[in-house]
């Protein structure tokens, strides 16, 4: 069987290095891209169409990221009935529904387990926990760039600056990481995750986000004094008004699983009926991980007749801003002294328990925007 893949970057050398050393029978037949690297002339073509019309190719790999043209060829290939596979979040979280459809009426397939977990099987095991069992929530560390960050910060510290830099070197971020800081990408996953997990369509700007942009030295300072180590984590509930979920900075105690995850790992939990707790380790990014399960899928679609059935729900859950709560941390010029939270450091204070509409509310209404804002992990005690 034939394959094609879009994009020769890091990802997409990778899927192709693991599909050619493998004994699938799977062939990749061609590769896209805007430039032919020496030595790839006859693998390596400029033209889309060289892929979209060939009929040997049955499986098509989107390892561009963006949306466009990532979208426009994706969608090309499905109507073509070419199954796709895809590492791309960003196309997935924000076409979820359509290209699930468009694979469905054109009788292939849509794969993107990479999208979220680099190589944990992390959305894999989501699916087929979701078939049996009834999925209550799931939090986790998403992102490899913040934990890096996060991490050489609070074990080796790292100014923020430095740790940027050095994660950049390693190729664990990108030269433009404003969507890693920022939450933007935790949120993306955050919201395919919970598509999945609970059967919805959630818009990603419905994810209440604080990201780790604004994040200081003092900031780390003060959480060792308080004991305690900092995450960024993605995490989503159903509860009886809707679904909640938020990406935001969590304080954690040594002892918690989160808290030992380090470098650019990832770790995601899931809390099922039946199932209970399950969690899932291992690299979140990288040019081999992410190569090997984008290759995974390229197999499933390639040899798995399987073709799953969605059916969408008319009545979509409401996002739920109100029901969970968590204390938070708030460091900021501001005086919140009248707000009635404790201050154990001159700027810094600590909330009672405040839900999701609450906290961004105040965030947005602060006049200090360089603040940074974590919640505290429920295992804290108070």
């Amino acid at each position: 069987m034939k394959a094609a893949i879009l994009g020769f970057g890091t990802v997409g050398r990778g899927t192709y290095e693991a599909l050619r050393d493998s004994k699938s029978g799977l062939t990749v037949k061609k590769v896209l891209d805007i430039y032919v690297p020496k030595g790839y002339e006859e693998l390596v073509t400029t033209d889309f169409n060289d892929i979209l019309f060939d009929s040997e190719i049955t499986v098509v790999a989107e390892c561009m990221g963006g949306l466009h043209p990532a979208y426009e060829y994706v969608t090309a290939c499905l109507e073509k009935g070419k199954s796709v596979v895809s590492s791309n979040k960003y196309l997935i979280c924000t076409y979820y529904r359509e290209l699930t459809l468009l694979a469905e009426r054109n009788g292939c397939l849509l794969r993107y387990t990479p999208a979220v977990g680099g190589g944990i099987p992390w959305l894999n095991n989501l699916k087929r926990i979701r078939r049996c069992d009834e999925i209550l929530s799931f939090r986790g560390i998403v992102n490899g760039t913040t934990n890096y960050i996060l991490d050489a910060m609070q074990t080796r510290s790292f100014p923020f600056a430095d740790a940027l830099r050095v994660a950049q070197e390693l190729g664990y971020a990108e030269s433009d990481p404003t969507s890693d800081l920022n939450g933007a990408d935790a949120r993306r996953k955050c919201a395919i995750s919970a598509n999945i997990a609970f059967d919805t369509i959630l818009d990603e700007d419905d994810i209440p986000t604080f990201g780790i942009e604004n994040i200081t030295d003092r900031d780390i300072a003060a959480f060792r004094d308080m004991g305690l180590t900092a995450r960024l984590i993605a995490s989503a509930a159903r509860t009886p008004e809707g679904i909640s979920a938020r990406v935001e900075p969590v304080l954690f105690e040594p002892s918690a699983l989160e808290a030992t995850i380090h470098i650019n790992y990832n770790c995601i939990t899931l809390f099922a009926e039946r199932t209970g707790q399950l969690s899932l380790i291992g690299q979140g990014a990288g040019k081999d991980p992410t190569g090997c399960s984008l290759a995974n899928d390229m197999l499933d679609a390639a040899y798995d007749t399987r073709r799953e059935k969605h059916v969408f729900p008319e009545d979509i859950p409401p996002t739920d801003k109100r029901t969970v709560k968590e204390r938070y941390y708030i460091r900021c010029s501001d005086d919140l002294g009248a707000f009635g939270f404790s201050s154990p450091d001159e700027g810094i204070y600590i909330t009672g328990e405040m839900c999701l509409e609450d906290i961004h509310s105040l965030h947005d209404n602060l006049k200090d925007k360089s603040a940074f804002i974590a919640s505290i992990d429920k295992e804290v005690s108070a």
